[in-house]
């Protein structure tokens, strides 16, 4: 019987062993896309207690408390943080095969140095250890990212955003981790939201356009664009509930828009056709600066309309939609293509049964402007977990070049999921050792090492063309 997640972890062969301890375990980290927020990094938040962390705004969490009868009022009420942790150490005990059980005890092992098992009855010990050691001043949340071997982040920003907090990290010399912007305008997008009008005013108001039109709306979002790229942003990141293409004439979208403004929402064809023409529209402007473009889609946002309605969006109560399809994001990318305006792209669908499709679609637009220029982006979501991470990169590997690949991101809200790498790494030795093992490929540490530390962290500084 192996140990409990010992140095050895994921690693079933001598060849993974190595690969990951020679060439892995050490390799920066460069985080791509995350959602923390980056007030907390310019003024250096200290936690209080490992509730706060771990806790506090993390729905995959809710969503396992919910599944264990947790009532609400330990999740996301208002309860005592201490009786918070307790159940959710009662949960996270019952959590057998889910990632979640690993991320937590990586965290434990290497933010905490404990190497026991949480649970119902070791709580009040965890307790105690991470809440001593969160009062330390390496705790503090610049102190976890520079221990964590992190040299750049990118933070997920609104077009309306002053990034006044990157200004301010940007401005001190004594934290040289990068803290980059990254473009988010789903909000400019979402033509079908109640609150649109009330955005495109703030859009107006921070961009100096008047937007009176679809035409005034480019030239306010070109405004935005161009401050963002002057704050060092290299990739927009988009929120799609699935691929669509559906092309209308400029006449059309003008009428479209119009009258969302003159407060009616358009019908079910006319919002794909107006989210069309913005997509087309951004993603030319991203080929002109140079960034990269990512498209998360296949999600059902916000189902339970109970709880959407108590607690809001990105509580815990969103699903994989089924609905997809690479015909359109081809159709999509061609558009832009046709012209030689396709910008770099990575894909991310939540559906793992899209893996396949991607990868033939990514086949379709490779040139030589970048390596790898068209990415499918690492397992996401629901799919971050070792069935998911291996399936995601076997179909790669099947389908193309696995070793151009620009490897994992934390996609999280928290200040320890930096370990996430780790685990992602673990699983890409683990793959290529057991080929190597099994004479897929020979056993040349060398070009391996390099592959692995490509995929970790050097393939994604040269693919968003970072200064690092």
């Amino acid at each position: 019987m192996k140990p409990f997640m010992d140095k050895d972890f994921l690693l079933s062969t001598e060849t993974a062993q190595t690969l990951f301890h020679s060439y892995a375990e050490n390799t920066p980290i460069l985080d791509y896309h995350c959602h923390i927020n980056p007030q907390e990094i310019a003024e250096d938040r200290q936690f209080e207690n490992i509730t706060q962390v771990w806790l506090g705004g993390d729905h995959y969490k809710w969503r396992q408390m919910r599944s264990n009868g947790i009532d609400e009022y330990y999740i996301t009420g208002d309860a005592p943080d201490r009786e918070k942790f307790q159940k959710w150490a009662e949960t996270l005990e019952k959590a057998i095969g889910n990632p979640l059980y690993h991320w937590s005890h990586l965290e434990l092992q290497r933010y905490f140095g404990y190497t026991g098992t949480l649970s119902g009855k070791t709580a009040e010990e965890v307790w105690n250890i991470c809440n001593a050691k969160l009062q330390e001043k390496s705790m503090s949340v610049r102190n976890i990212i520079k221990q964590s071997g992190v040299t750049l982040i990118c933070t997920t920003d609104d077009p309306v955003d002053s990034l006044e907090w990157h200004k301010m990290i940007a401005a001190d010399d004594g934290f040289d981790v990068q803290v980059l912007p990254a473009w988010r305008p789903d909000k400019a997008m979402n033509i079908e939201k109640p609150d649109y009008t009330d955005y495109l005013a703030k859009l107006s108001d921070v961009s100096g356009v008047k937007i009176h039109s679809f035409a005034s709306l480019q030239e306010a979002l070109k405004a935005r664009l161009a401050f963002f790229d002057s704050m060092g942003c290299r990739a927009s990141d988009h929120a799609l509930e699935y691929v669509m293409y559906q092309p209308a004439t400029e006449e059309q979208i003008e009428a479209i828009f119009a009258k969302r403004l003159a407060g009616q929402i358009p019908s079910y064809q006319e919002e794909l056709q107006f989210k069309t023409a913005f997509m087309t529209f951004v993603g030319r402007e991203y080929h002109r600066l140079g960034w990269a473009m990512q498209l998360h889609y296949g999600t059902k946002r916000d189902n339970n309309t109970l709880r959407y309605n108590q607690l809001g969006p990105d509580t815990g109560y969103d699903c994989i939609n089924t609905h997809g399809s690479s015909a359109e994001m081809a159709a999509f990318l061609n558009a832009l293509n046709i012209t030689d305006q396709l910008p770099k792209t990575i894909i991310y669908s939540l559906n793992p049964v899209d893996n396949a499709a991607i990868g033939t679609v990514l086949g379709c637009f490779q040139d030589s402007s970048a390596i790898g220029k068209i990415q499918q982006g690492s397992a996401w979501w629901f799919n971050d977990h070792k069935v998911g991470m291996t399936e995601q990169m076997t179909s790669l590997a099947n389908l193309g070049l696995l070793a151009n690949f620009i490897g994992m991101l934390t996609d999280s809200r928290s200040f320890l999921s930096y370990t996430r790498h780790e685990y992602f790494r673990r699983i890409l030795c683990d793959l290529l050792g057991k080929w190597v093992e099994n004479g897929e490929y020979p056993a040349d540490m060398e070009a391996l090492g390099k592959m692995v530390k490509d995929i970790s962290y050097y393939n994604a500084v040269r693919y968003f063309g970072f200064n690092l």
